[in-house]
Order: structure tokens, then sequence, then C-alpha cells
């Protein structure tokens, strides 16, 4: 697969990482730990070096996980974690607190079986620390050689130059993709600017975008699909006109809607890394297939024209979520 490097701060990674939260959390009853292992493992053998993961997934089960399966690769990868939620549980507020911060970074290391984190994100803005407080702890956890790279997730604009003019921010985690496109308005072009590089996650719509999803599909139940406005009956079945859009392009190339909408995240910029996450071998290696498609300006120019006739329906998130994003 070809590489791609994070912004300015010489991190090369894979052009298509994989985001493994969904591997036991978030979705819904993921495959057992060998299972997980397996694919993690698959995932490197076609090409993937970048594996994003965070303490609050789980809580922490998911880095133990994501430790175990690199461990006989460490050295070949790049594993990205995260920082930022009081003890570990996103459903409790925030804790950016400097003590906090090497309290997780020195936990995350024994659960990763590794000596450094090559990317620390924190996960969410914390609106009780100073962010030269944040980026200046990490900047220490540097200086250390416990972490070689800061982050940070769904960070607004302002948060982004306070971090930036501490330690240099490696790259920006937040949300993006055909159905999802307000970075464009002022995100992108900062880290364009700044020379940071961006991380879209659920770059295929939390699933949508895949065409397997519809009005009459049901999730589990701790599946947080389930509370998400985008994800009513109603909702689903008003944007399946997106996804009817992309069929028609994927079928011109012989590909699948998820290619398509990997494709277009990887064309927007050169310093575009999206993480897509699957349980499922078969839907692995179609997603790393969109890394050798190649879009045309003609196509990209097809695409943003049908889009500005679409409305998508339905907020990405509830209220409380949606409140913790953009600052």
């Amino acid at each position: 697969m070809q590489t791609r490097t994070l912004g300015h701060s010489g991190l090369k990674v894979s052009a298509l990482g994989f985001g493994c939260m969904g591997l036991n959390f978030g979705y819904g009853p993921g495959p057992g730990k060998q299972e997980a292992i397996t694919l993690i493992r698959e995932a490197f053998e076609a090409g993937v070096t970048f594996f994003d993961t965070a303490e609050a997934y789980g809580p922490f089960t998911n880095e133990e996980l994501v430790g175990e399966a690199l461990a006989p690769i460490r050295d070949q990868v790049v594993i990205a974690t995260k920082f930022g939620f009081k003890d570990g549980n996103s459903q409790t507020g925030m804790d950016s607190r400097p003590e906090r911060i090497r309290a997780v970074a020195d936990a995350a290391l024994k659960r990763l079986r590794t000596d450094r984190i090559d990317l620390f994100y924190q996960h969410r803005v914390d609106p009780d620390v100073p962010m030269e407080d944040v980026a200046g702890t990490v900047k220490q956890l540097i200086a250390e050689g416990k972490v070689k790279h800061f982050g940070l997730s769904e960070a607004g604009v302002q948060s982004i130059r306070r971090a930036h003019a501490v330690q240099p921010v490696a790259a920006l985690q937040s949300e993006y993709s055909l159905w999802w496109r307000e970075p464009e308005q002022e995100v992108l072009p900062t880290c364009e600017e700044l020379g940071i590089g961006f991380v879209p996650f659920s770059p295929l719509g939390k699933g949508f975008l895949t065409g397997k999803i519809d009005a009459s599909t049901s999730f589990a139940k701790d599946d947080f699909r389930n509370i998400v406005p985008r994800f009513t009956p109603e909702a689903r079945q008003a944007n399946q006109v997106l996804v009817e859009l992309l069929g028609k392009i994927a079928a011109a190339r012989q590909a699948t809607p998820a290619q398509i909408a990997l494709a277009w995240l990887l064309a927007q910029q050169p310093w575009i890394v999206p993480i897509p996450g699957t349980t499922k071998r078969h839907r692995l290696l179609e997603n790393l297939g969109a890394a050798s498609i190649d879009l045309q300006q003609d196509e990209l120019r097809q695409i943003e024209h049908a889009l500005a006739h679409i409305q998508v329906q339905g907020d990405r998130y509830p209220a409380h979520l949606a409140a913790r994003a953009g600052k």
C-alpha cells in the first residue's frame, strides 16, 4: 500500500489506517478476542501500518487487544491512542489535567506492550484545562521519549492553534466523509496552513455509506447508532439517495460504494489518512482496495455536483455528544 505523511510531522503511515474501536466497543458485540487479533494482523499483512485505539474503548480492553496483536510487529507499525476522559470512561466527562495525562500515558504503554506511543491524541477538548497545559504536558512526554507525536480529536480551530503554538500538532482526528463535510469549512484549511495531517474517523458514515444499511436495519442494543439522529429509520430512508449516487459511480468503476467513499476522501488532500474499521476480513480487504482507486477530476466533479443537490437528514450526534465536538 502507498504511504502518506501526516502534515509536516514526518510521521509516515499507510494511506488507509485501521480504526480498532469497533472490535470490542461501540457497535454491539464484536468478534472474539482471538478473531480480532487475527484481523489486526491480517490488516498489517495487507499493508496497513497505522492502528487507532483509545483508553476509552472498553475502557482499556481495546488497547490491550491492540497491544497483544501488534507486539510481534511493533517496530513496523504506528500506534495511536488517546487520553481525555475521567477514569477512561467516555460517559463520565473530560479530564485532561496534566497528572491525568501522565497517568494515562504510563498505563497505555503497559497495555500496548510498548515503550512509546507514536501518536497521542487528546480525545476531546477539556474546557476546564487550558490547552497550553495539555500541549505542554504532551511536550514533556515527548521529551521523555514516552510519546512521539501529539494529536487532537474533534478540536475546533482556536484549540488547534493554541495547542500547535506550544507543541506542534501532528494530526487532527475528526469525523469526515461524504455525509459529514463540516471540516471543510475551517478545520481543513487550518490544517493545511499549519502543516497538520488529518485523520477522518467514520469515513464510511458509521457504515451507512457501504450501502448495507437501510430503514429496516436493526442494531444491537448496545450499538451507539441507536441514539444517533442520523440513524433513525426516517433519516436512513431519506439518506438512501446518497448511497444510490455512490452505487452508480461504483458500478461504473467496478468498485463498491465503500471504496468510492474512501477514494473520495483520499482524493481531497495527500495528507488525509482515513481510518475505517470493520470486524470482517472481506470488508477489510474491500476497504483497502480503495487505496488503488484514483478518482479522476471529472468523477470528482460529478460527485460534487450531485452532492450539491442532496441534503443529508439528521444530526450526526445527539445533543449531549455534539456539545463535546469542535471546541
